[in-house]
């Protein structure tokens, strides 16, 4: 570790302890763990449940009206429980269709394929959405605001979803192999002063978090509204320490030594070194094709290992080399990496590496939701899905998603001003 003072000098041992450990718990772990308290309290008192089962049971019965409803509630639910829970919920709720269903019925495949590939798409969705954001906003300075975000992540989610329902038709056709699907009914269970509460808490959170620019001297940072939701349902029983302990807190750890692994790099010196070698490379071509080039390699990056651990790496480079290009757009490329499964060009270039940390899904090892796709089985313990399902749709759903992200995303992105 060395000093910020212009003097590169080399820190003592306890000097960069502490420097090190500050970095570890910045407010973007804040900006997690009240992420985590809306999910575990929405999961809990079956909001979300109730929200997703209304929306489904005005689907009909239609397969391809099925599929597409299923994966609009997976993205939205993605959105605000993360893409971690959200497969989980939809996959519980699509338990009486799929017993229905005829053995190696395609329309089974088909929509369990479609569930995982749409909660993946969400994870581009909010800033807390997915693990891979929060670090892209980490290493976004200014970091987007939550208006920001959505202006440029939810066209890019609704688009990709229908990309990837016509692919899925196109692929399975479940409307010619599909016999009559029992329609999902709407939860008639009364509304409690419990659920009333999580909702207005969660609400308030998410506007404070839409307006948190507005209020900048007051907050300082949107890490200190996280602490409303875990007051709120700590505080009051609503969760309890059993709630605390199953937050995903590997996920959390990973974040904060990701962060600390990304400041030794750059207090080092080696992130300057890496990414001056990549600007040479690079610094002939246009922002629009470091962008390309770029949501390339973290897709192929991403679609082999995890998304968190892709943008762990990926992103501390990509905003290095993007605040370095002549015409610098370094938020650009880093939120684009991150949606990929996401204000200068190149730091702006890392608000679109973030996205497409969540485009790969290639693999059933590309996500959390593909995880939990390949593991669905039916009542003869037979897996509904292969490696080559997500081969077939998979890789081409990747592709058709980053070129959405580098062609409509770009121009969203360059419209906020990244």
């Amino acid at each position: 570790m060395r000093s910020d003072d212009g003097l590169d000098t080399r820190l003592e041992a306890p000097y960069a302890t502490k420097r090190i450990f500050a970095t570890m718990f910045s407010p973007v772990i804040m900006l997690l763990l009240g992420g985590f308290a809306l999910a575990a309290a929405l999961s809990k008192y079956h909001i979300a449940k109730a929200l997703a089962t209304v929306v489904l049971s005005k689907a009909g019965t239609r397969p391809s009206h099925v599929l597409l409803a299923n994966m609009m509630v997976a993205t939205i639910a993605s959105m605000w429980i993360s893409n971690v829970a959200a497969p989980v919920l939809c996959f519980s709720l699509i338990q009486p269709i799929l017993r229905t269903l005829p053995n190696k019925s395609p329309f089974a495949r088909c929509l369990i394929l479609g569930i995982a590939l749409a909660s993946n798409v969400g994870g581009m969705a909010s800033p807390i959405s997915s693990p891979q954001n929060i670090i892209a906003i980490e290493n976004m300075k200014p970091s987007p605001t939550w208006i920001e975000w959505f202006f440029i992540a939810i066209p890019l989610c609704i688009l990709s979803n229908f990309v990837i329902w016509l692919l899925l038709l196109w692929s399975y056709q479940p409307e010619s192999h599909t016999p009559q699907i029992h329609a999902i009914r709407a939860s008639n269970d009364p509304i409690t002063h419990t659920q009333v509460f999580v909702v207005s808490v969660t609400t308030f959170t998410i506007a404070l978090w839409c307006l948190e620019h507005s209020f900048e001297n007051v907050f300082g940072d949107m890490g200190i509204i996280a602490i409303v939701p875990l007051v709120a349902f700590f505080g009051t029983g609503i969760l309890t320490k059993e709630d605390f302990n199953n937050f995903l807190w590997t996920v959390i750890i990973l974040a904060m030594g990701g962060i600390a692994m990304g400041k030794a790099v750059e207090s080092s010196g080696l992130l300057h070194t890496i990414a001056t070698h990549i600007q040479d490379l690079v610094q002939d071509l246009s922002p629009f094709e470091v962008l390309f080039v770029f949501s390339a390699l973290v897709v192929v990056i991403a679609t082999f290992i995890s998304h968190t651990v892709a943008a762990l790496i990926i992103l501390p480079i990509v905003a290095q080399v993007g605040a370095s290009l002549p015409d610098p757009h370094p938020r650009l490329l880093v939120m684009v990496r991150t949606h990929l499964p996401v204000r200068s060009f190149l730091l702006h270039s890392g608000d679109g590496s973030a996205l497409m940390c969540s485009a790969a899904m290639g693999l059933p090892v590309s996500g959390f939701p593909n995880m939990n796709a390949i593991m669905m089985e039916d009542e003869m313990g037979v897996q509904y899905l292969t490696t080559l399902d997500f081969l077939k749709n998979g890789v081409p759903a990747s592709i058709l998603v980053m070129l959405l992200v580098t062609s409509v995303g770009y121009g969203l992105m360059m419209l906020v001003g990244f």
